[in-house]
């Protein structure tokens, strides 16, 4: 049995099981061969080098699994899912930190804080905090509920307010279990105080939240994204942005991403940008690893496994 290490950086990822943590890449194995024939299990992180379904039965021709210690499989997975080469990947990990920054955003724009920061003089910012809730009996909107919509709900069951949840894959009873109401997107961006979007990443989320909707928005309301810059018409949000400066949208997310060099999201007062952070950075990359260790200690072992990609599971996550 050979394990290995393969993308760009050897940057936080250890040993398993007392294997050398040496990280390949893909130039050095379609050149080294035969030093990979015997690879039965894969591990890698971001920087994930996709192959063909040739090069894989070329090169990897005894490999079982793939172990990936980050969120989405989407840019890779496909070819080795077609071969029966399984994946597994630390989505459920990358899940928690995206779901704390979340609901820490939300509880802060609720507050006021994004546009009473802008204020150097202390009584103006505390005269603008009148146009805000805070976070009592006010509308949350979610849109989406995969394995980060689902957590942002759980976390937002410890507070006193009402969630809002679009997404057409969701049941009435688990959004009911969830502490959700079921919505459509436009009584959602019309109704909440603070949007947040989780869609799954995929052909038919590109484009989906456009000018209509934020134009619907409450006065002094917020949009965040941590979802895909792709899902939003960054155009009409930024021409929305400059007609509602009562408004506020906090993007870790955009298409392209950084935006382009001279893009009015750099400079309009009401857009906060954050270098997407929202998922595993620092000792939080530790967790996925730990989660990828496990799965591979329970696959080796014929035990139930927890986090395994399927070509289905494609079609929805992000």
């Amino acid at each position: 049995m050979k394990t290995v290490y393969l993308c760009q950086s050897a940057d936080n990822i250890k040993d398993v099981y007392g294997t050398e943590a040496k990280v390949y890449d893909k130039e050095y194995l379609l050149g080294n061969r035969e030093e990979f024939k015997d690879t039965e299990y894969v591990f890698s992180t971001w920087g994930m080098p996709v192959f063909t379904e040739e090069e894989i039965k070329e090169y990897l021709p005894s490999l079982k699994a793939v172990f990936y210690g980050a969120g989405s499989v989407q840019s890779f997975a496909r070819p080795f899912l077609n071969l029966g080469i399984k994946i597994f990947s630390a989505w459920a990990a990358n899940a928690v930190p995206v779901a704390e920054y979340t609901v820490a955003q939300i509880v802060l724009a609720n507050k006021g804080f994004f546009k009473t920061m802008r204020y150097n003089n202390i009584k103006q910012a505390k005269s603008m905090t009148q146009n805000y809730t805070g976070n009592y009996g006010i509308k949350v909107g979610i849109i989406g509920a995969g394995m980060i919509g689902k957590l942002v709900l759980q976390k937002l069951k410890d507070y006193d307010v009402d969630v809002m949840v679009f997404d057409p894959f969701l049941s009435d009873e688990t959004a009911k279990e969830l502490g959700a109401k079921k919505t459509d997107l436009e009584s959602l961006f019309a109704e909440c105080s603070v949007i947040s979007n989780h869609l799954a990443n995929n052909e038919q989320t590109k484009g989906m939240l456009n000018g209509k909707l934020f134009e619907k928005m409450l006065p002094y309301s917020t949009f965040l994204n941590t979802g895909r810059g792709a899902q939003v018409v960054e155009p009409e949000l930024i021409s929305i942005l400059k007609l509602r400066p009562d408004i506020t949208a906090i993007l870790d997310v955009t298409a392209p991403e950084p935006p382009k060099e001279g893009s009015e999201l750099f400079t309009l007062e009401n857009c906060i940008l954050t270098p997407h952070i929202a998922g595993s950075i620092g000792n939080e990359v530790r967790r996925m690893g730990e989660y990828m260790t496990a799965e591979y200690r329970n696959f080796i072992q014929n035990k139930p496994c927890q986090y395994e990609v399927t070509l289905r599971m494609l079609e929805t996550m992000a």
